[in-house]
């Protein structure tokens, strides 16, 4: 798994600033007025960072904003970074600083001359997750032997803060690790394996092979995965940090590893980004990590339904009719359309077994919510206001896209099928609120339960805010803090 950058917590040492080798960065208000360092780093230079903070080119510096000097005159680092920051940022303006300065890094050592700067522990968490890299498969990689040194006026507080923030950000990691790595390295198998490497940190692991699954009565889901040699699987994670014998949230992925559509074969071109079919399961993966890192006082479980969707003379076919483990019937007239086929099984099994107090569901299920909203905002269903509601406060505070999508019984009259209850696809019009409804099918009556279709955010060709460009791990904060404002005990 990609390691954090190591960050390290320290008293303001002037004389640090000087000698350092690699990047040093200072910061500057907004109105002008330069901090402790950045005066020691303006004596160095002799009035450089004066003269910039006094020039028109300042005046069009935002808060949160980088302005990086080479080899600076007066001091042994390789680069000074002027940050704008006002004595009262936001937590935004804290992560934008931090994910500028982490884009700049480049592998170097660097010295955050933070001072007395409010929410350092957030810049720290910003600069942490813009400086990653997926290089698992580069013959030329080089491993990183240096970090973060943030110099502070309380550095204890501020390690404290920063202790559950790198717990998300390693979450965080892992999902755009699961997401990016290729479908002949993170085959069912392996994934499975590397939840259960999730046991040492206090997690309950547990899974359930294709023999138990059939007994269970996932026929929708193995119906998925029989084309392929690889075995289809659902893996089940519990963290247990709550009270005794309280219900759960559940979080549900789909885990499809790769997905050439079936019988019904996707184009060719654009098929290599299918690698990232899994992303819901990864988010699931990646959250269930950071709640386990931090110690979370609640009760989650983590659900993933793991399958590979292939051609081939065992294949599910379109026009097959398969039995759901609700008992349900679907007649499949798109076998590309199979996230929602895995999903039913696990939710309905999630339900059973564990009677959640509220569910959520993951998956990167449509295109037509790629169409609707881009690559800015997922698409949120869901039958409770409250609930929703909820998420998309948590989701908003995490500066995490995400938007409310309509459902409704007149969409169910496209999933009609002739020869069984239902179709698994309801045509191109309103295709993704057609997939929710099929999905709402298999909630139970009493179970708040919300979707999340993250076609067009688990995976981005340009850079995010905290993320390079690739797998974004986006979920993970949003879903932590769901769980931190609405679920935790004191």
């Amino acid at each position: 798994m990609t390691d954090l950058t190591p960050v390290t917590f320290t008293a303001t040492d002037l004389d640090a600033i000087a000698g350092h080798e690699g990047r040093v960065a200072v910061i500057v208000t907004p109105d002008g007025k330069l901090e402790q360092s950045a005066r020691r780093a303006n004596r160095l230079t002799k009035g450089a960072v004066q003269r910039f903070v006094d020039s028109e080119g300042f005046a069009k510096v935002k808060p949160g904003q980088v302005t990086s000097f080479a080899w600076p005159v007066g001091m042994a680092a390789e680069a000074l970074d002027v940050v704008c920051l006002a004595r009262n940022h936001a937590v935004e303006d804290a992560r934008k600083a931090g994910s500028a300065l982490g884009k700049l890094r480049g592998g170097k050592a660097v010295l955050l001359a933070a001072d007395g700067a409010r929410r350092v522990a957030e810049v720290a968490f910003g600069l942490v997750m813009r400086d990653y890299d997926f290089s698992a498969h580069k013959t030329d990689a080089k491993d990183s032997d240096t970090g973060v040194t943030v110099m502070c006026s309380k550095p204890d507080e501020a390690e404290a803060a920063a202790a559950p923030l790198m717990a998300i950000a390693d979450g965080a990691f892992m999902t755009r690790d699961l997401t990016n790595e290729p479908a002949n390295v993170l085959t069912t198998t392996e994934f499975a394996n590397r939840l259960v490497e999730m046991k040492n940190l206090g997690l309950d692991v547990e899974v359930l092979e294709e023999a138990e699954l059939e007994k269970l009565g996932m026929r929708t889901l193995l119906s998925v995965g029989q084309g392929s040699d690889s075995p289809s699987k659902v893996v089940v994670m519990q963290w247990n940090g709550g009270e005794t014998g309280a219900a759960p949230l559940a979080l549900v992925g789909k885990g499809v590893v790769f997905d050439t559509g079936g019988i019904s074969l996707k184009p060719a071109a654009g098929m290599e980004d299918m690698t990232m079919d899994m992303g819901g399961a990864g988010v699931v993966a990646g959250t269930m990590r950071a709640l386990a890192k931090r110690k979370a006082k609640a009760n989650i479980v983590g659900l993933v339904g793991l399958v590979e969707n292939m051609p081939s003379g065992n294949a599910t076919r379109p026009g097959d009719v398969v039995t759901s483990m609700k008992g349900d019937t679907v007649e499949i007239i798109n076998t590309d359309a199979e996230g929602r086929l895995v999903l039913c099984d696990v939710m309905w099994y999630a339900q059973d077994r564990f009677e959640p107090a509220g569910m959520v569901d993951l998956a990167t299920l449509t295109g037509a919510i790629i169409i609707g909203l881009g690559h800015e905002k997922a698409g949120v269903f869901s039958n409770n206001d409250d609930f929703c509601n909820a998420f998309l406060k948590a989701a908003d505070t995490e500066n995490e896209g995400a938007w409310r999508m309509p459902l409704g019984k007149a969409y169910d009259e496209q999933l009609k099928s002739r020869i069984a209850d239902m179709k698994n696809v309801g045509g191109r019009p309103a295709g993704s609120i057609t997939a929710a409804q099929f999905l709402q099918r298999f909630v139970k009556e009493d179970t708040p339960w919300i979707h999340l279709d993250i076609a067009g955010v688990a995976s981005v060709k340009s850079a995010t805010a905290l993320a390079p460009a690739g797998a974004t791990g986006w979920g993970v904060m949003a879903l932590n803090r769901l769980v931190a404002d609405g679920y935790e005990t004191e």
